[in-house]
């Protein structure tokens, strides 16, 4: 009888997933791992994800790769949250929003980021004034739903050792 191979999801999240649990990782820090690989993916500055993932994991002891990896599961959507958490911080400081797109914004930051940073600061500011409002609320959620998958795959994990 063949075994069917194991799906890309399986491969490339449950199984590294799994490891961590076999070598003594807690489902309770990996959870913390995934819940801010999520939402610190969708931070609202283009191209920092990466480093405010690595600083807040060293800072908390997170799993770096656990938190990469989620935070990797949020690209598809980042770029058009950009645009969403600058409004909704505009709206939130009272302030008017400016006029922009998303491939404004790229076209802009390739050409000179420099000036980009002084165009758009302040929006950059409001966006993050949204998500972190945003986070103090997805963080919990995503480890709370997190949380009882991770003890489960510990209970699997453990039943086949």
């Amino acid at each position: 009888m063949t075994q069917t191979p194991p799906s890309s999801f399986h491969r490339w999240v449950i199984r590294p997933i799994a490891n961590q649990l076999r070598q003594g990782t807690s489902p309770e820090k990996l959870s913390w791992s995934v819940s801010l690989g999520l939402t610190l993916g969708i931070f609202p500055i283009m191209g920092s994800t990466s480093l405010v993932c690595f600083a807040v994991g060293h800072l908390f002891r997170l799993n770096q790769p656990v938190l990469h990896l989620f935070k990797t599961f949020t690209y598809p959507i980042h770029l058009a949250l950009i645009l969403v958490f600058i409004r909704l911080g505009q709206h939130l400081n009272g302030v008017p929003p400016i006029r922009f797109s998303i491939p404004q914004l790229l076209s802009r930051f390739k050409d000179d980021p420099a000036q980009f940073a002084r165009d758009f600061g302040v929006a950059a500011l409001h966006g993050i004034e949204a998500w972190a409002i945003a986070a103090l609320f997805l963080i919990p959620l995503l480890y709370f739903i997190s949380l009882p998958i991770l003890r489960k795959l510990l209970g699997k994990v453990r039943t086949e050792t």
